[in-house]
C-alpha cells in the first residue's frame, strides 16, 4: 500500500484523484493517471544514487582521476583494488593511463597553470616526485605505519609527498621450466656455468638468441646493466653510482662491461632491441631461452607455475622499487584522494593488489602464503638480499634518458663501449 491514513482520508485522496485526472464529465482519465505516477515514481529512483544532507540537499558522489602507468595485464592486476576502494569509501575513480616519460611532458605546465590532469597519480621515479614538491599535498596524516613498510616515503620541503606502492623486484633472469627440462638445461651455479648455458642454447633448433632484450626507452636494458654491476661490483658499487661518488670512467665499473657485458652483446648472446612486450610473448614461445625482466612478469604469462628464475652467481642484492603514490594540490577532491591513498597502502588494501599476481607487498606484514605461487617463490628468494633502489630511476632528470640512449647504442655497437662511459660522465657534470 502506497499510502496509509484513516478511511476517511483514503476516500479524500480518491476524491482528490478523480478530480485531478477527471475529463469534463467526471469520468476517470487513467492513462493519465498512469503516467503521473510513473513519472513520481522515475524522479524518485533518479535521486536514489545521491546522498540527501541535512536541510534536504544532495551530494554528489565523487569521481577520482587515477593516473597509473599499468596496461594490458598489469592494469587487469589494478583493478580489483580499485573497485574494492569505490566500494568502502564510497566514490567512483577513472582511470587513466599515463606513464612516466608522459607525465614528465605533461605535468610541468599543468602545475605551473595550477591544474591537474589526476586527484591521485602514480609514478616511477622518487626523483620525479621530490622534484614537484611545491605542488603536492603533505602526506603525513596518512603515513602512520612506516616501520612496517620496506621503502621509505619521499620527504621534500619538510613535508611527506609520495608514499611507496606495491613492491617490484628484478630478481633475475626468467626462463620456462618446461623448457629447461625438454632441452636438458640447468640454472646456472657460476658464471662459467652461464656462459655454457648460453652455448647450448644456441644449438637448440628454433632458438634465435639464448636471451631476449626487452626494450622500449632504453629501459629495461638499464635493468640488465644494473643487475651485473651489483652482482660483480657489489650492492655499494650502485649507491656509489647513483650518488656520483664513482665515475662510469671508473675501472671497476669499466672492467664489468668490458668483461662480462660487451662480450655477451658481440657474439649475439643478447639479441637486438625488442619492444618488451612483444618480446614476453616471444620468449615464452621458444624463439629466446632466457629474458631479464621484473617480477610483474608472472601476471603476463598463460602459465605462472612454468616460471623459474635466476639471478648470476654471487648477486648480494637486487633492486627493487614501488610505483610511488601522490596527491596534486590542485585537485578538487583533495580529501578523497588522501583517503583512497590511504587505503591503497593499508593491509587490507596491499593484500588484495598481491594476491592478483605481479607485484609484491611494500609492507613487512604481508603473509608470504597469500602470494600466487611464482611471486611466493620470488618473495622467498630475496629475503636476505639488499634492496637497492633503481640507479637510472633514483637519478632520473636528463640524465636518465642520456642512459637510456646511451644503453641501446652499445647493444648495437658493443665496440663504442668508451665513447659511452665518457658521454654518461659528462651527463652527469
Amino acid at each position: 500500500m502506497l499510502y496509509g491514513g484513516t478511511k476517511g482520508e483514503r476516500r479524500g485522496v480518491r476524491k482528490a484523484f478523480r478530480g485531478k485526472f477527471a475529463d469534463g464529465g467526471g469520468r476517470p482519465m487513467w492513462g493519465v493517471a498512469f503516467a503521473f505516477v510513473l513519472a513520481l515514481l522515475l524522479a524518485v529512483s533518479g535521486c536514489a544514487g545521491q546522498a540527501t544532507q541535512p536541510g534536504g540537499t544532495t551530494k554528489e558522489t565523487p569521481t577520482l582521476t587515477v593516473i597509473a602507468g599499468w596496461s594490458g595485464d598489469e592494469e587487469k592486476q589494478f583493478r580489483p583494488v580499485l573497485e574494492e576502494a569505490e566500494k568502502e569509501l564510497g566514490i567512483k575513480i577513472n582511470y587513466q593511463i599515463q606513464r612516466l616519460e608522459d607525465l614528465q611532458n605533461v605535468l610541468p605546465a599543468q602545475f605551473s597553470a595550477k591544474k591537474t590532469p589526476g586527484d591521485v597519480i602514480f609514478v616511477s621515479s622518487s626523483w620525479f616526485v621530490t622534484s614537484n614538491a611545491q605542488h603536492l599535498e603533505d602526506l603525513r596524516s596518512i603515513w602512520t605505519e612506516p616501520d612496517k613498510f620496506r621503502l621509505s616515503a619521499v620527504e621534500a620541503d619538510g613535508k611527506i609527498v609520495g608514499v611507496p606502492y606495491a613492491l617490484s623486484v628484478k630478481p633475475g633472469f626468467w626462463y620456462r621450466k618446461s623448457f629447461f627440462q625438454a632441452n636438458g638445461l640447468e640454472p646456472p651455479k657460476s658464471w662459467d656455468d652461464f656462459r655454457n648455458l648460453l652455448t647450448k642454447m644456441r644449438g637448440i633448433p628454433g632458438v634465435k638468441n639464448p636471451i631476449v632484450s626487452g626494450d622500449s626507452v632504453g629501459w629495461p636494458l638499464s635493468d640488465v646493466v644494473e643487475h651485473f654491476l651489483i652482482t660483480f661490483g657489489g650492492p655499494q658499487l650502485q649507491l656509489d653510482l647513483i650518488d656520483n661518488k664513482v665515475k662510469w670512467q671508473d675501472p671497476k665499473v669499466k672492467e664489468i662491461f668490458a668483461e662480462r657485458i660487451v662480450p655477451l652483446l658481440q657474439d649475439k648472446s643478447f639479441s637486438a632491441p625488442t619492444d618488451w612486450t612483444s618480446a614476453v610473448d616471444l620468449w615464452w614461445n621458444g624463439e629466446y631461452g632466457l629474458y631479464f625482466m621484473g617480477n610483474w612478469i608472472t601476471g603476463m604469462v598463460k602459465d605462472p607455475n612454468d616460471l623459474g628464475v635466476f639471478p648470476l652467481s654471487g648477486d648480494k642484492g637486487v633492486v627493487g622499487g614501488a610505483d610511488y603514490i601522490m596527491v596534486p594540490t590542485y585537485g578538487a577532491h583533495k580529501d578523497e584522494a588522501k583517503k583512497l591513498v590511504e587505503f591503497l597502502i593499508s593491509k587490507k588494501g596491499m593484500e588484495i593488489r598481491v594476491k592478483q599476481g605481479g607485484k609484491l607487498s611494500s609492507r613487512t606484514d604481508t603473509p608470504v602464503d597469500i602470494y600466487p605461487p611464482a611471486d611466493r617463490a620470488v618473495a622467498e628468494a630475496i629475503q636476505g638480499m639488499e634492496i637497492l633502489p633503481d640507479l637510472d630511476d633514483t637519478i632520473g632528470g636528463k640524465w636518465q634518458n642520456t642512459f637510456w640512449d646511451q644503453l641501446k647504442l652499445l647493444w648495437v655497437k658493443p665496440g663504442d663501449l668508451d665513447s659511452v662511459l665518457k658521454t654518461l660522465d659528462d651527463a652527469r657534470k
